[in-house]
């Protein structure tokens, strides 16, 4: 009697099995598990905000130690890299109108060499600092950026060594040069040269400033294309501040530069999918 009721009871048993895996792999579909390479939260365990604080204070002190020894390493070679700035002059004579100028003028060219230097070392600490609130999808993305900002600076500042100086120089040369002695002041001469070199540097970061923007969804590629007017006339207006000369050579060159490097960017916005 207990065996037929075990076998009638059988059945039963293995229906409601069937149903219930047909029932879990329904609810597996719908919803299915969540992977842990598609989450979208850092990884890291989260930190107070002494940690951060203290974080952040050990990243400006390291930040901080490589710009010093960048700028005492470029000390120690100021006079070749004083040469090379001098290269664009055309064989200009330079006056020290004041004593100690030309000291101050090379403490000044060691800054800025030594900034340019520690750059990458600078750029490692920013993204170490960052790195631990990322999701894996922006920590995917944050090296093309940084070496794409690198590569991107780097240009800028040839571009200005190459074009934007000695078309500047040649039209200040060429004003008045059968009327005046060509005899310029060190310090007011570097101080053009570093700015002009510096702030070329930071206009080629516009393709990666619309890259971000992108990325975090701010504006994609059609709303860029859709305002290069305004886009012109901001490289003109740029062109013009960024500039220390007045002469519409370098301006323009550089305004061209700033639209090339827009449309450039509408580019690579595009090809992202964005």
């Amino acid at each position: 009697m207990l065996e037929t009721v075990s076998e009638a009871e059988q059945p039963k048993d293995l229906s409601a099995q069937a149903i219930e895996e047909v029932s879990e792999a329904a609810i597996a579909i719908v919803d299915p598990p969540v992977i842990e390479e598609d989450l979208e939260v850092p990884e890291d365990v989260e930190m107070s905000l002494f940690d951060h604080l203290e974080e952040l204070r050990s990243r400006i002190f390291y930040a901080l130690i490589a710009i010093f020894i960048a700028i005492v390493g470029c000390f120690a070679f100021v006079n070749k890299i004083v040469a090379l700035l001098e290269i664009p002059a055309q064989g200009v004579k330079f006056l020290q109108l004041a004593p100690g100028e030309y000291f101050f003028v090379s403490i000044k060219v060691a800054g800025y060499s030594g900034l340019l230097v520690a750059s990458p070392a600078i750029l490692y600490q920013i993204v170490r600092f960052i790195l631990p609130g990322l999701t894996r999808k922006e920590k995917r993305a944050i090296a093309p950026i940084v070496f794409g900002s690198s590569i991107l600076f780097v240009l800028g500042i040839v571009f200005a060594y190459e074009l934007l100086i000695p078309a500047a120089l040649n039209f200040f040369i060429s004003y008045g040069g059968d009327v005046v002695e060509q005899f310029w002041s060190i310090d007011r001469y570097f101080e053009f040269v570093l700015l002009l070199l510096f702030s070329t540097g930071l206009a080629f970061q516009i393709p990666v400033i619309q890259a971000l923007l992108a990325m975090t969804g701010i504006v994609n590629s059609a709303r860029m294309l859709a305002g290069w007017r305004y886009v012109v006339l901001g490289a003109v207006i740029l062109g013009a501040v960024l500039t220390p000369s007045t002469d519409p050579m370098t301006q323009s060159l550089l305004a061209g530069a700033v639209a090339l490097l827009y449309f450039g960017g509408i580019f690579l916005v595009k090809a992202m999918g964005k």
